[in-house]
């Protein structure tokens, strides 16, 4: 069967015979990896498409559950994140991310469109990728069923006053819970109150209305921190290439 969609490279691995398997995060089909024999090395618009970061047209041919790459063309390359060294692997931290957390051969439009979002304003943001990565991982857990809770305590469903985050619990307690809470301590993060009103601003804005704010270094490498911790808890997500340079 010959389909198509467009779709979003998130790495390419080379096999025998010169001939590559790319894995794509794809509009109809979700996370998909898919052999091709198209010349990587080549000048023309198929060949940019197979590289990481490309949002391209592609064109399958699918037998049972595998994927062949018929044809490809570029929509997007984001050829400007290969030149900043940064903006390289804030980009490739979200796509790992991306990666991991994407459902395989199950449509996922919204977490596809959230990604070439992402890819198309951190090739034009100058510095501080971080706060986008963090807005990137709370949008993604939001739109695949996976994110805290951040509106009220995960445990009584109290509106106020909430300033800590428990990993374990899966999102916010009151201080009373907070107090009653066997937790143990290492997964509890004691938060100011604005700080949770910025994660959900993150969690709740689109990104673009997020392209020139920042936050302070130290907040920011908590949340992250605290944000790292949620991911390797409740969906095994550690241990990245690319994270030890950010």
């Amino acid at each position: 069967m010959i389909t198509e969609s467009d779709g979003v490279v998130l790495k390419q691995v080379k096999t025998v015979g010169g001939r590559r398997m790319i894995v794509l995060l794809t509009r109809r089909f979700g996370k998909i990896s898919a052999g091709t024999s198209i010349d990587e090395k080549g000048k023309g618009r198929a060949a940019l498409a197979l590289r990481p970061f490309t949002h391209g047209k592609y064109q399958f041919n699918k037998v049972s559950d595998q994927y062949y790459l018929n044809s490809a063309d570029t929509i997007s390359s984001h050829y400007g994140i290969g030149g900043d060294v940064d903006k390289y692997m804030a980009a490739s931290y979200v796509m790992e991310f991306t990666e991991k957390i994407a459902p395989e051969d199950m449509a996922a439009p919204e977490l596809f469109l959230l990604l070439v979002d992402f890819l198309d304003i951190v090739e034009k943001r100058k510095k501080k990728f971080g706060i986008l990565i963090l807005a990137y991982i709370l949008k993604a857990l939001k739109v695949s069923g996976n994110a805290p809770q951040l509106g009220t305590c995960v445990l009584c469903g109290e509106k106020e006053d909430l300033h800590s985050f428990d990993i374990g619990a899966g999102g916010i307690l009151c201080p009373k819970c907070r107090k009653a809470t066997d937790s143990n301590e290492i997964l509890i993060y004691d938060l100011e109150f604005d700080i949770v009103k910025v994660l959900r601003y993150l969690a709740d804005q689109p990104l673009y209305k997020l392209e020139r704010l920042a936050l302070d270094d130290t907040v920011l490498e908590k949340l992250m921190g605290m944000m790292k911790a949620y991911l390797a808890y409740h969906l095994e997500i550690k241990g990245l290439k690319s994270e030890e340079f950010l």
